[in-house]
């Protein structure tokens, strides 16, 4: 009898702590009643979304191709393809984001690059248990507040 107690208390242990097998593109966690498969742009999403709860973060720059040709592709394919400006690696427990951003001019870089890796791990954690051990944050430029509205103007005096 003290056996089977004490089996049953191994089997209820929190999912955190349950084994997790890997497959491509996801985090997979086996649990006694069923598996729970979080894949890697789950954890992009909410890496991205975290950032720009940032003060300071004026908007992520995508990694790869251009937002248009992105857009192009979703179209053509009619899939759902998008650059979020994260990319992410997930293990078995762990996790680690990359991240590239425009910040605010006058914002304390090293303060707001900071801030993003903490709201990030904070965010992956809580929301699907796995540890981002690394945060890389390039930051690619500085935003002016009025410099859209420069670029708008330049462009339709260039029109008339």
């Amino acid at each position: 009898m003290a056996t089977t107690t004490k089996n049953k208390e191994a089997n209820t242990t929190p999912q955190k702590d349950a084994p997790r097998t890997q497959i491509e593109g996801a985090s997979v966690t086996q649990g006694e009643s069923g598996q729970t498969i979080i894949r890697n742009q789950v954890v992009a999403k909410i890496a991205s979304l975290a950032a720009r709860e940032v003060e300071g973060v004026h908007r992520l720059v995508p990694f790869g191709p251009s937002q248009s040709v992105v857009s192009l592709a979703k179209t053509v394919t009619g899939g759902t393809m998008r650059d979020l400006g994260v990319q992410v690696e997930v293990g078995t427990r762990e996790a680690a984001v990359d991240i590239r951003l425009v910040v605010d001019y006058g914002a304390s870089i090293p303060a707001v690059a900071e801030a993003i890796r903490r709201n990030i791990a904070e965010r992956v954690e809580a929301m699907t248990g796995l540890k981002v051990v690394e945060v890389n944050i390039d930051v690619v430029d500085l935003y002016f507040g009025d410099e859209e509205e420069a670029e708008e103007e330049e462009a339709e005096a260039r029109v008339h």
